[in-house]
């Protein structure tokens, strides 16, 4: 067998292997079995007022992101970025975008809702979460590993990571990206379409 008939077969059995994203987070074993951490059980409201929960995100991709309107340092790069994902994967029924609000007193429902049409996000598509503070910066820091807090010392009064985070249909964070950088959204949008081909 020539070097050129065994250089195409191993380009052909390596164009067939699934390319399979990273699971983020510390896994357990049970038996054979490996666990791999899942976004914790929550329910809060959208823009609109209706429920968002663990639940309606199992068998959907989400990108989630934690903002909050005031912001004057990274959320708008952020909103910018996410605003590109949107338009990317409109046709994608089973790709959601959430940004959770770390600031509720401010960030009302009418407030996000206001916002939400200013930036053109898709009701059905986007949702602007409204919740309790201290459930919102819980999920952020054990669900999402995201950096999330009060800080009377930083611009607007918040500390928070500016990522973009990529979880799959059973709720396990596979990539997380700089929201504030079009190359990084590329790639987020790359590795959305591998996931959508995961089986």
């Amino acid at each position: 067998m020539n070097r050129v008939l065994l250089l195409l077969m191993a380009f052909s059995f390596a164009s067939c292997q699934e390319i399979r994203l990273p699971y983020l987070g510390t896994a357990s074993t049970q038996g054979e079995t490996t666990i791999y951490p899942t976004i914790d059980s929550f329910t809060m409201l959208n823009q609109d007022s209706m429920e968002v929960s663990s639940n309606s995100l199992k068998n959907k991709i989400h990108v989630a992101s934690f903002i909050f309107l005031s912001c004057p340092t990274i959320c708008p790069q952020m909103i910018v970025q996410m605003k590109e994902v949107q338009e990317k994967t409109q046709s994608m029924d089973d790709v959601l975008l959430l940004s959770y609000s770390i600031d509720p007193k401010r960030d009302t429902i009418p407030a996000l809702k206001a916002y939400a049409n200013k930036i053109g996000a898709k009701g059905n598509k986007w949702h602007f979460l409204y919740g309790n503070q201290e459930e919102v910066m819980r999920l952020a820091d054990k669900s999402y590993y995201a950096i999330a807090y009060p800080d009377s010392l930083a611009p607007g009064g918040f500390t928070h990571s500016g990522g973009l985070l990529l979880v799959d249909k059973d709720l396990h964070i596979r990539g997380v990206y700089d929201g504030t950088s079009k190359e990084e959204t590329k790639r987020l949008l790359k590795d959305i379409a591998i996931l959508k081909k995961e089986k």
